[in-house]
């Protein structure tokens, strides 16, 4: 599969912008580490910018030769400043922030303003698909099967908390509770007895005050699909892969640790899967892209279950880490790494800005 264009300039001024403030910020590190690496200095004029945990923007390297292993990268603080004006003297930029002020429409709004072409998904899908409960209801609008879930506000956890515990208790057991808007499986904890709930609660809100509380799904199997729009616009999606967690690990779900710290979780691509369910992902997965009103790429998540197929969630800004599920499936299909990162930058650049 090719998406090969024109360049609008012989050598655009691409930024790359990682880091950020949210407990996503080294997962973030490591894919612009990767992607910087694919991107063809030939080409692109590539300007490496971090977003230190203060919110600092700075020149960075995205070079870290000294990690140890486990350890996630950060954005260094003692780098030269970023100024404002040099956003408006680029041609595009490729975000690499994954979770909130960065994957959650904040950015995306800010480029917008800037009348800068960018990489991904506008302001309104971005931050639908950070939302979880906000793109349930979307999802659900779009006749997509889904998991029962509450949504748990704060001034409820507060003050009506014993018509939330009945709503949630309605679930059964186990339960995971999850920020409503993080990623990475951050804050994530799965509830085998109700006396864990205010705990696992807690946690959550140490992320975002804005929980979700999901149905433990019986059987379950974890599917993924990438999603890529074409030069004229229209969605295709990927092979199905599968993420499985070895047999002998400490970890009862795919978490943050088993996704990017211990190696722990492996993608299984193609999903030992039949066609007809493959088929049916595939189509799923586009019409949840195409219910946000998603632009560039996405990757769409799947749970198997005793009782059927449900989809999880949407990401709108996936990682390309060695472990990230979605540079693997476009490989599978056809598209290796550099040539994924190079159509993703072309389609930026072909985009209009401001309304479309």
């Amino acid at each position: 599969m090719s998406l090969s264009v024109d360049l609008p300039v012989d050598k655009p001024r691409l930024a790359v912008v990682f880091g950020g403030r949210s407990s996503e910020h080294g997962v973030s590190c490591l894919t612009a580490r990767e992607v910087i690496a694919a991107i063809d200095s030939e080409r692109y004029d590539v300007r490496p910018i971090g977003i230190t945990r203060d919110g600092a923007w700075v020149h960075e390297t995205a070079q870290w030769p000294d990690l140890a292993a486990g350890e996630l990268p950060e954005v260094r603080n003692d780098s030269p400043a970023f100024s404002w004006e040099e956003l408006r003297e680029l041609d595009a930029v490729f975000p690499l922030l994954h979770g909130p002020w960065g994957e959650d429409g904040t950015i995306q709004g800010l480029f917008e303003m800037a009348d800068v072409h960018y990489v991904g998904a506008g302001v309104l899908a971005s931050a639908v698909g950070m939302d979880k409960p906000f793109t349930k209801t979307v999802f659900s609008a779009a006749g997509l099967p889904q998991i029962p879930y509450v949504t748990v506000l704060p001034w409820e956890w507060k003050g009506d908390r014993d018509r939330v515990e009945a709503r949630i208790r309605a679930l059964g057991l186990p339960v995971f509770v999850k920020p409503a808007r993080a990623g990475s499986s951050s804050g994530v904890t799965m509830v085998e007895t109700w006396d864990e709930l205010d705990g696992a609660i807690n946690k959550a809100r140490d992320f975002d005050p804005k929980v979700m509380v999901e149905a433990g799904a019986k059987g379950k199997r974890e599917l993924e699909c990438a999603v890529m729009q074409q030069s004229d616009g229209k969605p295709i999606a990927s092979v199905v892969g599968e993420i499985t967690v070895a047999a002998d690990s400490a970890h009862e779900f795919y978490d943050f640790e088993a996704k990017y710290l211990d190696g722990t979780s492996l993608n299984v691509v193609p999903a030992d899967i039949p066609e007809t369910l493959r088929e049916r992902i595939r189509t799923y997965a586009v019409q949840a892209f195409e219910a946000i009103g998603c632009e560039g790429l996405a990757r769409v998540d799947f749970f198997l279950t005793d009782d059927g197929l449900v989809i999880n969630e949407i990401n709108t800004m996936p990682g390309f880490t060695p472990y990230s599920m979605f540079p693997v499936l476009w490989e599978k299909s056809g598209v290796p790494y550099p040539v994924l990162v190079d159509q993703l930058i072309q389609l930026a650049l072909r985009r209009d800005t401001g309304l479309r």
